[in-house]
């Protein structure tokens, strides 16, 4: 919420939102709170689980894979962990 306040931005910029796949619950309650629509989120904890360090980096692939990705897009990623830590990037995908 606060990247996307501190670039004036909103969830409808969003064209993909990507969180760390900790659980479902957390994830839905980050996608509201950013007033992100579900089909803007991709989740796959139902398929690997928590895969830790490594759950952005295999979701971005499977939305390359799956071609949610195009030249453009406003890609929000999101991970927290131990500790109270977080984090959050916008990336503009394909802008190089």
């Amino acid at each position: 919420e606060k990247i996307l306040e501190k670039h004036q931005l909103t969830g409808d910029d969003i064209s993909l939102f990507i969180p760390h796949q900790a659980n479902k619950r957390i994830i839905d309650a980050a996608a509201n709170r950013c007033g992100i629509d579900s089909d803007k989120v991709l989740i796959n904890i139902n398929k690997y689980g928590n895969t830790t360090a490594g759950t952005i980096p295999i979701a971005l692939d499977e939305a390359v894979e799956t071609n949610r990705l195009q030249k453009g897009d406003l890609l929000l990623l999101a991970a927290f962990g131990g500790g109270f830590t977080w984090g959050s990037m916008l990336i503009r995908w394909g802008d190089a």
